[in-house]
């Protein structure tokens, strides 16, 4: 059973930072074996990060080695240092763009890589799990979460080793031009650490306040543009506008606040940065009074303290980017620890079934609501090539029936076989295969008609397609449009109607040319035409097939072989129509009084 994450589809919200340990640390770097097959590119990149570093090492020294020019002091001329130094900056720049480059290719092929296990993870994983995730923060893992660890590959961890090589290697050099202002450089830094420490906390919760307003404002888009047609009905363009406007200033609010603290951060920097090196100055400016060192060296430490200073406040921004990368990397690796019932990496093995069905004394109650038993002692049988129908209020456990048949879930107690096999011996893939469904609700891909159709069967030829569509009454629509089998159908088939989306469901399952057929409802929400063409497709679909229809409107299923009768989870009654209105204190019989009743 999969395990409840609460997933948040704020990015910020979804990436929670995690501190420094081993344990954190082993779990991200499991992460990285994506990185293993660009080893050798990662490694060049690595090398390029050192040389860069160790040519922007150079620089102040270079600096210091001009001062020596100008003071007479050097064994060099002015030229021949400028010249080197050209040389070190045409260098740091080809080293840069080498780091840059491998880093890029490393981040974008292993983060391609990750998309795509993620993705088909999430793909094979069983339906339990997606009713636990909401689809938007199951997205966020691909987005943001696997956008965090390309920031760290491309450009943070070079970032990150470049501050600690300057901070370390420039402490060193410092210390060997002078300990006296080196100590006296670094008494400043505990003061400078802790306050920008304290800003920093502010920041990240502002931040993350104003970040969240921002989502609550998309919510409303979100929700407005999915249901827009409500909004019109009821004139409600006005109150939406309001919404999103009060969204808005709530989002402005927060973030000038944020802005707030991030200027009074930036005030102290730059205080404390350019407040040190005046005292940095100040002292140097007195040991060269004294003699105790040459001016060419306090312009070498100068610049290195630069250097060191700003490595330190960007270190920072890098430590808050990590933590957000090991929360992140624990989240991927939620779910691609999660079990998947559908092995993508070996194709099906092939099964045929001639749809003989049995359910043996079932027991069901669904994974998120436990307590409630759906189903009570099941049982019932589907001879292969027969049509049954299961009848009842809502909620009283038919679709539940189909749902096990599809193994969408498993029940608690009991069997279905399926040719006298526990269709929990299959594999699952080659048993759906056997499997097609029409729903009531008909979900199409925004692509092609073509493409919808062909969905029962990919490899399906042009003469099947047609061959489908006229068996599903769908041709003639379809060859009325411009495009014929090339029309787009819209987001979620939208351009079509109802009665079209059927037929089109219903030539997608001809397509897949299934054992076992299972009809939802698949005619309950159209009009009158629609329905009677629907019908005949759904008679011709249905021939020499195992069918299961779930129905509310009775008169569909007046001649099926049996109709099985189930409330609160028990089979009440079964039989064929004329032997259930025999009986008129029966359930189906009450069913059908009430539906003449209503449409009289």
């Amino acid at each position: 059973m999969a395990r409840r994450n609460d997933f948040n589809t704020d990015p910020d919200a979804t990436t929670p930072k995690l501190k420094f340990n081993r344990e954190n640390i082993s779990k991200a770097l499991k992460i990285f074996r994506f990185v293993l097959p660009y080893k050798n590119k990662f490694l060049i990149g690595i090398a390029f990060l050192i040389l860069s570093t160790t040519t922007n090492l150079i620089f102040p020294k270079l600096i210091g080695e001009i001062v020596s020019v100008i003071e007479g002091k050097s064994n060099y001329g002015l030229n021949q240092v400028v010249f080197f130094l050209i040389g070190i900056l045409i260098l740091q720049s080809l080293f840069s763009f080498g780091r840059i480059f491998f880093f890029s290719i490393v981040s974008e092929r292993s983060m391609a890589d990750i998309r795509q296990m993620v993705y088909s993870k999430i793909i094979s994983l069983p339906v339990p799990f997606f009713e636990q995730n909401r689809v938007g923060a199951l997205m966020s893992r691909i987005t943001s979460d696997v956008q965090s660890l390309q920031d760290v590959l491309s450009f943070t961890l070079a970032e990150f080793f470049r501050s600690i090589a300057t901070v370390v290697v420039g402490i060193v050099i410092i210390c060997l031009i002078s300990w006296k202002l080196t100590i006296f450089m670094l008494a400043t830094f505990p003061v400078a650490i802790v306050i920008a420490m304290f800003f920093g906390r502010h920041i990240r919760k502002l931040s993350k306040k104003a970040q969240d307003e921002l989502a609550q404002a998309n919510v409303v888009v979100e929700e407005t543009l999915q249901s827009v047609m409500v909004v019109k009905a009821f004139t409600n363009e006005l109150l939406e506008k309001q919404r999103y406007g009060n969204a808005l200033s709530r989002v402005v609010t927060a973030a000038l606040k944020a802005a707030r603290f991030r200027g009074g951060f930036v005030s102290f920097i730059i205080f404390a940065l350019f407040g040190g090196i005046v005292g940095v100055v100040w002292f140097g400016a007195t040991l060269v009074q004294s003699g105790e060192m040459p001016l060419s060296e306090l312009m070498t430490f100068l610049f290195y303290t630069m250097f060191i200073g700003g490595s330190i406040g960007g270190l920072g921004d890098i430590y808050a980017q990590i933590q957000r990368t090991l929360g992140a990397s624990e989240r991927l690796l939620e779910i691609l620890d999660e079990h998947s019932e559908v092995d993508l990496t070996t194709p099906p093995p092939p099964l045929e079934v001639t749809g003989n069905i049995k359910f043996e004394n079932i027991k069901f109650a669904y994974p998120t609501r436990t307590d409630i038993t759906v189903l009570k002692d099941i049982s019932l049988e589907v001879a292969a090539g027969r049509k049954i129908a299961l009848v009842g209020y809502s909620g009283a456990g038919k679709s539940t029936i189909v749902q096990l048949l599809m193994r969408y879930y498993q029940p608690i107690s009991g069997r279905i076989l399926v040719d006298e096999q526990d269709i929990q011996s299959f594999d699952i893939s080659a048993y759906r295969h056997n499997i097609a469904v029409v729903p009531q609700e008909v979900i199409l891909f925004g692509g092609s008609i073509r493409e919808n159709i062909a969905y029962g069967n990919p490899s399906a030829t042009e003469a099947q397609l047609i061959a489908a569509a006229r068996k599903a009454n769908a041709l003639e629509f379809i060859e009325s449009f411009p495009d014929k089998f090339d029309t787009l159908v819209g987001d979620r088939g939208i351009k079509l109607s109802g009665g079209q989306r059927q037929r089109i469901a219903i030539a997608r399952a001809i397509l897949k040319d299934p054992k076992i057929l299972i009809l939802d409802e698949a005619t309950s929400s159209l009009d009158a035409e629609s329905e009677k063409l629907v019908q005949e497709a759904l008679d011709s679909l249905m021939q020499n097939r195992t069918t299961i229809i779930i129905a509310h409107r009775l008169a569909t299923v007046r001649n099926v072989d049996c109709i099985y009768v189930i409330k609160d989870g028990v089979i009440l009654e079964s039989g064929s129509h004329e032997q259930l209105t025999a009986s008129p204190d029966g359930l189906y019989a009450s069913l059908i009084k009430l539906q003449f009743e209503m449409v009289d």
